[in-house]
């Protein structure tokens, strides 16, 4: 015996059904989908949740809460953080390019977490009372910027 000898169990491979070749293949005409239905038709895909027909469980629970379309969400930065970047003169556009915060949202906030060293001067939409108290006392600038509003062409299509 060797190695040119080896050989599966009698049984144990089996030739790959092709399904969908017709008549004579055993598995004609359905091609073992069965008749009709969603399941026998190319392209199905169950959608997520869906319990049979039975109406589906995140439909059967009511909903909660409300989502506020006037909440505003923006870019934070603390004053510790600012400490420990280079240069004294800080403004959402050079924080970007930094890529000290991600994405501005809708504008940049200046949170007092932290502590400040030195006299800086920062350009933000908003501030929190302890971080301008704090830029203050060192004798630094906390500017307000304003946020400018989208554009009227950008809207028109």
């Amino acid at each position: 015996m060797n190695l040119s000898n080896l050989r599966p169990p009698k049984g144990q491979k089996h030739k790959k059904q092709r399904i969908g070749q017709g008549m004579g293949t055993g598995r004609g005409k359905y091609s073992g989908r069965g008749a009709k239905g969603a399941k026998s038709i190319s392209g199905y895909s169950k959608m997520r949740g869906f319990e049979g027909g039975q109406m589906p469980l995140h439909r059967r629970l009511p909903k909660r809460g409300f989502t506020n379309i006037f909440k505003k969400e923006y870019a934070i930065i603390n004053l510790g953080a600012l400490d420990k970047l280079e240069g004294d003169a800080f403004t959402p556009e050079s924080l970007l390019a930094s890529g000290v915060i991600k994405k501005l949202h809708d504008g940049l906030k200046v949170l007092g977490n932290g502590e400040l060293t030195r006299k800086i001067s920062v350009q933000a939409h908003v501030y929190s009372k302890s971080a301008l108290d704090k830029i203050q006392k060192l004798g630094g600038t906390a500017e307000v910027v304003a946020k400018q509003a989208p554009s009227s062409e950008s809207h028109q299509k």
